[in-house]
């Protein structure tokens, strides 16, 4: 009796238990490995993904040479996913129409007839309306694969055989560049001119320990098919290339067009990489609709065939470099290619590689290439040796020959015994057309004989050598270089290298914001707004219940702002970006990271020129410069150290020679302002010394135009220098009582 099996719907169901986390683990390893290895990323001797290859590959099968017609995409999709690649049609014709790019590939490798899309992201037209053909890239990819060049197996279903890798007698990596996502790793490499790959190959095949910075002196950079100019700097590329990620950024291409009377336009002739233009432009026209580009004026799309966006300025007056750099940080005029050189290393593993390790591995699988084409080529002579030595054989006994084949029954064995021949050279004698038989000349057999053995030696020679067979590899680099050199159309260097102008940061920055006169608005519970226009009456500002005016000022939107709090801290803003006068504003602590216990000192027009003196309650103080409180960040800059009780109290401009110090205790110190030091954060140095309380105004003058005060009635006081020796002493001093008509709250604006 054999084992009881149980019915469906039975007590057991047939169900196994499993570890959820294991299967989960199993399963997402073979996914993941199936997305690095048969999907996302490229062979480093061919360049390809598998979906590239098999449609390379079943074009050759097709017989859709460069040479021959074009036929219609839909039979060779056909073809790639019922023998090759068992995926939807479309992610094929996809992959295939992006071959025929000439924007996306920098050499083409499929020849493409009909709609195949455009630069400005515009689709193909389906694949039962465009046709396609081979390139003489792709026949370069497959050259000598008839020679068991390289290795082949079973496609999915296992009828037919595939490569799995190309013989590449192109350097197409590194040539076309290639982009993928896989699971945890992904691929970015961008193409590259194909006479500098064969420079620098013929140079490692010369010197095998060549450097990176070597290389590069024969390939300076990327060289997209788009054009564009790569700023980058020698030394980042070239640590680009020795660790194999890093960037480039690509910028576009322009030029100046006069329109005389001192009138320009600024034509756009190539754009980065990638970019879509029509995207692009509709993206520059949005900017200019949000007024975020003040000194451009219009954009225009003029491309036929070639590319060329016109750039109209605002006036005439407009300096273009500093409107180009301003274009060139807001839109994809300027982009970052990545660089991320993860491709599969022999075939099989996923790592990242520098410059001279990819062109190595290129060159170790031509050479792999050039043996297995070699021993291909010395068995099929050493077969066609015999089978001519079998013919000179026959050739010279014709005559019985001809009659054992006639008379015997089995003429095989016996002419086997009779000449001691081969089973091949008998076959082939006895497979011979008697219409051949006025070849078989012995002149022409030992001609064929004498050609074949002399390759044969010449064969045999280059694979006992390897100088020979590196030698081989360079001419074969050598030919290629001649097909793409950069006299030719299709070879010429199309990205060129430019340090990014030198311009002022400023103005550039400046030049990102609509120039207009707004009034700043803070109030004492630190709410700040920004209302249009420049308002002189004050009054009319309404606030919260409970909030008054703190501060208002007026400014240009291109101006910065700059707060200061009783903490000590500086916060910087732009004046375009402040809340509008709609309302209330928003309170300044959602803004920026300001303490709860802290309130707002001051705010106004930030000028890096300006020096300015900071005053505790305590009484101490320092200058700082205007430029070292800028702080472009949301916590801001902690430029005065004070800690409670104590408080930022004063700040005010730097003017004058000398400086007056009022203290609650109504005593007052004149001293020169050279005494007071400057500093770029601090607590700062006593300023004038209390017994109690703190000091309640300071006052910058000249000495020659003697202290100017008013009082609350608005009569206005001067001290003269003599007037003032009394209260004229060094910094930390006690100071006198305040002379008479000084206001009765302390302060020297009444």
């Amino acid at each position: 009796m054999g084992q009881e099996i149980l019915p469906p719907g039975g007590g057991d169901d047939g169900i196994l238990p499993v570890d959820l986390k294991a299967a989960l683990e199993e399963r997402y390893l073979a996914y993941a490995l199936s997305t690095i290895m048969h999907r996302a990323l490229p062979d480093v001797r061919d360049g390809l993904k598998p979906v590239h290859r098999r449609i390379i590959h079943a074009m050759s099968e097709m017989g859709i040479r460069s040479n021959s017609s074009f036929k219609k995409c839909a039979r060779i999709v056909g073809d790639v996913i019922g023998k090759f690649h068992p995926h939807g049609d479309q992610s094929v014709y996809d992959a295939l129409v992006r071959l025929a790019q000439d924007f996306s590939q920098r050499y083409p490798i499929v020849d493409g007839q009909g709609n195949f899309g455009n630069i400005d992201g515009d689709s193909a037209a389906a694949y039962r309306y465009t046709e396609a053909r081979m390139t003489e890239v792709a026949s370069l990819l497959l050259e000598g694969i008839d020679q068991d060049a390289v290795d082949f197996r079973l496609t999915y279903n296992e009828e037919d055989n595939e490569p799995i890798v190309l013989p590449g007698a192109f350097p197409n990596l590194l040539a076309n560049g290639s982009s993928g996502i896989a699971v945890g790793m992904a691929t970015s490499i961008p193409s590259h001119n194909a006479h500098e790959l064969c420079d620098a190959a013929l140079h490692l095949i010369k010197h095998p320990d060549a450097t990176v910075e070597k290389l590069v002196e024969f390939i300076p950079g990327p060289d997209f098919p788009t054009g564009g100019i790569i700023i980058d700097n020698r030394e980042s590329i070239i640590e680009a290339y020795k660790t194999g990620r890093g960037g480039f950024r690509v910028r576009a291409k322009w030029q100046i067009e006069d329109l005389g009377r001192g009138g320009y336009q600024i034509i756009v002739t190539e754009i980065p990489f990638q970019v879509q233009k029509s995207r692009l432009i509709e993206k520059i026209a949005e900017l200019l609709i949000a007024r975020r580009l003040p000194l451009l004026e219009d954009i225009r799309d003029e491309s036929a065939e070639d590319v060329r966006v016109v750039l109209v300025p605002k006036s005439r007056t407009v300096d273009p470099t500093i409107l180009m750099e301003s274009m060139f940080r807001l839109t994809e005029l300027e982009s970052r290619f990545p660089l991320n050189m993860n491709v599969l290393s022999m075939g099989r593993i996923p790592r990242v590689m520098a410059l001279n390790e990819v062109l190595k591995e290129w060159l170790d699988h031509r050479r792999e290439v050039l043996q297995r084409r070699s021993r291909f080529r010395l068995a099929a002579i050493e077969k066609r040796l015999e089978i001519l030595g079998g013919f000179l054989i026959a050739y010279l006994n014709i005559d019985e020959v001809i009659r054992i084949i006639r008379e015997e029954d089995e003429p095989k064995p016996i002419m086997m015994a009779r000449w001691s021949l081969t089973d091949n050279q008998v076959e082939a004698i006895l497979n011979m057309r008697l219409r051949s038989l006025r070849k078989l000349e012995e002149f022409e057999i030992r001609t064929e004989f004498d050609a074949l053995t002399k390759e044969k030696a010449e064969i045999e020679a280059l694979l006992a050598s390897d100088d020979r067979q590196w030698a081989t590899v360079a001419w074969e680099i050598g030919e290629v270089k001649k097909k793409f050199a950069k006299a030719t159309e299709l070879g010429r260097r199309r990205t060129q290298f430019a340090d990014a102008p030198e311009a002022d940061l400023e103005a550039i920055q400046q030049a990102m914001i609509e120039k207009e006169p707004v009034t700043v608005v803070v109030s004492e519970k630190g709410w700040i707004r920004a209302l249009k226009g420049h308002i002189a009456d004050k009054s009319t500002l309404t606030f919260k219940e409970g909030d008054a005016l703190k501060v208002a000022f007026f400014a240009q939107t291109t101006d910065k702002v700059l707060i200061f709090t009783t903490g000590g801290k500086a916060y910087t803003l732009g004046a375009d970006k402040l809340p509008g006068g709609r309302g209330h504003g928003e309170p300044l602590r959602i803004i920026v990271d300001m303490e709860n216990d802290q309130d707002v000192l001051t705010a106004f027009v930030h000028d890096p020129s300006r020096k300015m003196l900071l005053v505790s309650t305590e009484g101490n103080g320092f200058i700082v410069s205007e430029a070292e409180m800028a702080a472009n960040t949301r916590k801001g800059k902690q430029i005065m150290n004070v800690a409670m009780p104590d408080e930022a109290k004063l700040m005010l401009q730097v003017r004058g020679d000398h400086l007056a110090v009022v203290g609650e205790n109504r005593k007052m110190l004149v001293f020169p302002i050279t005494q007071i030091p400057e500093m770029s954060r601090g607590k700062g140095v006593r300023l004038q010394r209390f017994k109690d309380g703190g000091v309640s105004d300071v006052r910058f003058f000249s000495i020659a135009e003697g202290l100017i005060w008013a009082d609350s009635a608005g009569r206005t006081f001067t001290k003269t220098k003599e007037e003032l020796v009394e209260w004229l002493g060094d910094r930390a001093g006690a100071g006198r009582t305040v002379p008479k008509g000084f206001p009765r709250t302390g302060k020297f604006s009444g």
